[in-house]
């Protein structure tokens, strides 16, 4: 491990060398160049021969294995949160399914907030009302609307629906999943699938809201928050061993399912936990699981900052992302050794680590060997580790391809992210003049050159099915509407 750190260290701090080397270049270019017009064909030869920009090689595809479906084959919304707030992760986590009512009622989704605390009826019947046309559009009736529902029920593993008018069956009868039953109630749940995205229907006549409606339909749950990244950097300032061990501590919790956080909330203490895997019976009759939490994957820091927690053989800081490699690893061994359906994270056997800032495809060929120390080093099958590629640096944007090549048996995703490209965008070409403010760079050429061109290399690559392609993120939580 000493020789490991020592060693690391050694050439992670010659990355970073060449990053002040590749910098001062082009700004002695764009120093030397200010106030001529740009010649395009004149800037790239430039960068070529810096080293800055490297010619694409051989067409290829990625090799990943091993990839749970939330990954490669569901596309949904991805949280990213603070792995040092406890609250926080797990109700990032069992974000999984969320109350569609709790949703419309709760946020301007609809254009507007509660006004009041107290419950409002009229809103409530808006509330209803949104999500029966909501399942009109995504789950359509034979000849009728779910407004006019007045029984949903299971029958030799089918939907039976009757309506005012008659009975009614699903236009798409593939889209019923399976069903809960509870035994000793007449509470279930239907479950229902479009674009491999479920939502379970709600059926309580003891309850409130159920007991009022028609159908006695109580609520609807989506399957909302499909991953979720527990992030050791951009949202946490985790900068010395104290902030560290918070942050693996709350990991370990999280891989060894039993992270749990209390908190008050009107006078009453209420408890955190993950939430359990949902037993259903499917389609066929037979019973299995759905996943009751979001998949987590973890961002480690990027190869820039040292953390004092550690000091190599030389008396140096080690680097902080070696650091979050070798923990974050370690710790999740304790869920790959889990049993299914034990708040197990990965089904496949993998473990998800995001790796931000990382400049071309030198830095990510690092990233891919300390992976292939660590496995060696904690005896795990090579490429356990799944890697996340952020493209938020100018010098991974333009050269994606080869970015992509560089960990083409480990890449999990890649990613476009506005605040840290363009802010790269900034400090790469400060010398060549002024900038556009922050709201009109959103409408530029170039930001939708970067975002159309990491779909198209993504999918050239082969992440089709194997990897994910995230776009973008929403800081806004509150303004569901404008969303």
């Amino acid at each position: 491990l000493s020789i490991f750190c020592l060693s690391s260290n050694l050439f992670d701090r010659e990355l970073l060398s060449k990053r002040l080397e590749l910098k001062q270049k082009i700004d002695n270019w764009n120093i030397n160049n200010k106030g001529k017009e740009l010649n395009h064909d004149e800037y790239k030869n430039f960068l070529e021969e810096i080293g800055y920009l490297i010619k694409e090689g051989e067409k290829f595809q990625i090799n990943t294995t091993n990839i749970d479906e939330e990954i490669a084959l569901i596309s949904g919304p991805q949280l990213v949160v603070p792995i040092t707030n406890a609250r926080y992760a797990l109700n990032a986590a069992n974000a999984r399914w969320g109350s569609l009512y709790d949703a419309l009622y709760g946020t301007d989704a609809m254009g507007s907030l509660p006004d009041a605390k107290e419950y409002s009826v009229e809103r409530g019947n808006k509330v209803i009302k949104y999500a029966k046309e909501y399942l009109d559009e995504i789950f359509p009736l034979k000849d009728a609307s779910w407004s006019n529902v007045n029984y949903v029920g299971i029958k030799d593993n089918k939907m039976l629906i009757k309506t005012e008018d008659g009975p009614s069956e699903l236009l798409n009868s593939s889209q019923y999943f399976g069903c809960v039953e509870f035994e000793n109630t007449d509470k279930k749940e239907i479950i229902l699938e479009q674009n491999k995205l479920k939502i379970r229907i709600i059926i309580d006549k003891e309850d409130r809201i159920g007991g009022e409606d028609i159908a006695n339909i109580s609520d609807i749950y989506m399957e909302s928050a499909i991953s979720t990244i527990m992030d050791c950097e951009d949202s946490v300032a985790t900068v010395d061993a104290e902030d560290k061990v918070l942050a693996y501590d709350n990991w370990l919790g999280l891989m060894k399912g039993n992270l749990s956080t209390e908190f008050t909330k009107e006078n009453n203490i209420i408890r955190r936990k993950l939430n359990k895997d949902i037993s259903y019976t499917d389609k066929n009759g037979n019973k299995s699981f759905l996943k009751g939490r979001s998949l987590m994957l973890i961002r480690n820091v990027g190869h820039l900052m040292t953390n004092p927690a550690i000091l190599d053989e030389e008396n140096y800081e080690i680097h902080e992302g070696l650091m979050d490699a070798i923990f974050t690893t370690l710790i999740a061994i304790h869920d790959l050794k889990k049993e299914k359906n034990s708040l197990k994270n990965s089904n496949t056997g993998s473990i998800y680590i995001v790796k931000p800032k990382m400049h071309g495809p030198e830095e990510v060929a690092f990233a891919d060997e300390i992976f292939n120390e660590v496995e060696k080093l904690l005896k795990l099958p090579q490429y356990t580790v799944k890697l996340g590629i952020m493209d938020e640096e100018r010098r991974t944007s333009v050269n994606l391809y080869e970015c992509i090549r560089a960990a083409k048996n480990r890449v999990a995703f890649i990613n476009t992210g506005f605040l840290d490209r363009t802010g790269d965008e900034i400090h790469t070409s400060m010398e060549a003049g002024p900038f556009l403010k922050k709201g009109d760079m959103k409408s530029t050429k170039w930001i939708a050159a970067y975002e159309n061109r990491n779909v198209e290399i993504g999918l050239e690559c082969g992440l089709l099915g194997k990897a994910q392609i995230g776009k973008g993120m929403w800081a806004m939580p509150d303004l569901m509407a404008e969303m």
